[in-house]
């Protein structure tokens, strides 16, 4: 059973990180709506999203003029590590 748990907790990290860069990769390359790369994108954000959006409520973001810093996926990573070292990865 632990290695399942572990298996899913690999599984969401690597998926929260390829989020996060995919982010950047979209925001600031300007990206066609049709390209490949922004449908990944899109299939991610629809997978992590749901977990965001209660982080995102306790902790909005943090407003530096017109642009927000969104803490939520380092919130999201740091108790990904907390629940691996409660189960033993």
């Amino acid at each position: 059973m632990t290695d399942l748990i572990c298996l899913l907790l690999n599984l969401a990290t690597l998926i929260l990180f390829a989020w996060i860069i995919l982010s950047y990769v979209v925001n600031f390359g300007r990206l066609p709506w049709g390209h490949p790369v922004r449908k990944v994108y899109d299939g991610l954000s629809n997978a992590i999203n749901p977990i965001l959006m209660p982080i995102r409520r306790v902790l909005p973001p943090l407003r530096a003029g017109s642009m927000g810093l969104d803490l939520s996926p380092l919130v999201l990573f740091l108790g990904i590590i907390i629940v691996r070292n409660l189960v033993g990865c």
